[in-house]
């Protein structure tokens, strides 16, 4: 596998582990116990911090990438064994 191929499948994990950790230790400001600025939504964050975040996600997604470019390398999970239907593949393996 590429070096390039690795940094774009960095790139992409990245951005989805970021979306997805997303909404974990975040506080409104009701459940914080700040006063909320005027005109500010309800579900506005009061403690984001997108520095750790940034931090969380990269440390995430740097052992996500190396998990699927060892499998990439050494083939511990192939496609025959998600084959959990069964008919998707006939019984030479194919």
């Amino acid at each position: 596998m590429q070096w390039t191929s690795i940094v774009a499948i960095y790139a992409l994990v990245w951005v989805i582990t970021a979306f997805v950790s997303l909404p974990f230790g975040i506080k409104t400001h009701e459940e914080a116990g700040v006063p909320k600025v005027p005109g500010q939504a309800d579900s506005a964050p009061a403690n984001f911090r997108p520095g750790r975040l940034a931090v969380r996600t990269s440390v995430i997604a740097a052992f996500l990438t190396a998990a699927y470019v060892l499998n990439y390398i050494y083939g511990w999970i192939g496609i025959q064994d998600l084959n959990f239907l069964g008919w998707l593949f006939d019984a030479a393996g194919t």
